[in-house]
């Protein structure tokens, strides 16, 4: 390297070819081969057959039919014996040559046309009414068109809470956006197939629902890249005491998080979201019924369940139809439209919720019944009865069986 740098300036200052090869030491053909040569000399090792080569043609085979099988397995499969490194790296080389290709176009998001929505999973558990401690979903709605966010944790994964979530965010847009796109979330629906209630919230909501292939993340890049944001700007360095203040939290940051410049679009969501909300559907006029809803009759235990969690329910009502409602706050029980329990939703599971009204009255409705009749009661009892007894003589001469019904 260091001759071919000392012929070339050597050549450029002007010193003949043949001095230079004398000086050098060298035959004059290679200074001439220097100072025509763009780039320095390097050796080049002749292809040539290796250990793997009688390997090759067996690999292709295999990799034609499942392009992503491990190297180990492929090894194995062919009888390799040698290094497993060095199997690795001609399998990484060939399987590009046997692996579909899936071009993805770029996106362009018209406003008000779509928003995306995920479930986000945070890496951090969060403390519960019981004493535990779990991890918990986060429901995230972001506008396609100029990233505006919005998001809440729900207590659980399933349809009444996907649907109660939704609803709350799209209300903290004002407006609703004219397609709700989900990747396969068993709450919301998978491929044709929806979920129960789902098509009537949305034919409420008169938006459509999109339902994304299996294998199309970027339909839904946009929200999945502001989750992976939210891990490393929101959760560093923070504590969560309950789902209440997660929320608060969040809901704070994302008020801020919701004002920074977005590098792809040189602006932030909140200068843009209002071309968002222009193009948007009008909220429904007619409020959605939503959430939890049961209707059962009260057992003698006097408590309902929702979900896996046991409420307490007012005792007078034993035997009689109620009709149980949550959102993801409150549940409440009514009878006969009054309202006969109201607790907070707990989000532990397997967890029983008591008030101490409902248990007072339990033993009082208890004393009562075990009390014995009295014997005046008895007396009033027996004195009916005398008043409905009638004599047998009476359905004789009805029937004509007596003498005088004979003559």
């Amino acid at each position: 390297m260091e001759d071919w740098a000392l012929i070339r300036r050597l050549a450029a200052d002007g010193v003949p070819k043949s001095r230079i090869a004398e000086r050098l030491g060298i035959s004059r053909t290679t200074v001439i081969k220097a100072v025509s040569s763009d780039s320095p000399p390097r050796y080049v090792r002749r292809p040539g057959p290796t250990s793997f080569t009688a390997f090759e043609p067996a690999v292709r085979a295999l990799l034609e039919e499942v392009p992503d099988m491990p190297a180990t397995v492929l090894a194995e499969r062919v009888g390799w014996t040698g290094s497993i490194r060095w199997f690795r790296e001609n399998v990484k080389r060939l399987r590009p040559e046997h692996r579909p290709v899936d071009p993805a176009d770029r996106i362009v998001w018209a406003p008000g046309d779509a928003a995306q929505c995920d479930l986000w999973f945070p890496p951090r558990r969060i403390p519960l009414e019981d004493g535990a401690a779990k991890l918990l979903p986060v429901l995230v709605i972001t506008a396609a068109h100029s990233r505006f966010s919005t998001g809440r944790m729900i207590p659980t994964r399933k349809t009444e809470d996907l649907l109660l979530g939704t609803w709350e965010l799209i209300q903290q847009f004002g407006r609703v956006p004219r397609r709700l796109i989900w990747d396969n979330e068993p709450g919301i629906g998978r491929g044709q197939r929806r979920a129960e209630g789902v098509a009537s919230f949305m034919g409420t909501l008169a938006t459509k629902l999109v339902l994304l292939p299996p294998r199309d993340p970027e339909s839904k890049g946009v929200v999945e890249r502001r989750n992976g944001w939210f891990e490393t700007s929101f959760l560093p360095g923070r504590r969560f005491a309950s789902p209440t203040d997660f929320n608060d939290q969040f809901t704070d940051w994302l008020t801020r998080a919701n004002a920074r410049v977005v590098r792809t679009l040189k602006a932030a969501p909140t200068d843009l979201v209002d071309a968002d909300r222009a193009a948007m559907l009008a909220l429904p006029p007619v409020p959605l019924h939503l959430g939890w809803r049961n209707k059962i009759r009260l057992g003698r235990d006097y408590y309902v369940r929702l979900d896996t969690n046991d409420y307490s329910v007012d005792p007078a009502v034993i035997g009689r139809m109620v009709d149980v409602a949550a959102d993801l706050d409150r549940v409440r029980v009514r009878c006969e439209g009054r309202v006969v329990a109201e607790h907070s939703r707990v989000w532990a599971r397997g967890t029983t919720v008591t008030d101490p009204v409902h248990v007072e009255t339990a033993a009082w409705l208890r004393k009562q019944f075990q009390q014995p009749r009295t014997a005046t009661a008895a007396g009033v009892v027996a004195a009916a009865g005398d008043d409905l007894a009638r004599d047998l003589s009476d359905y004789d001469r009805a029937f004509g069986l007596t003498e005088e019904g004979i003559s």
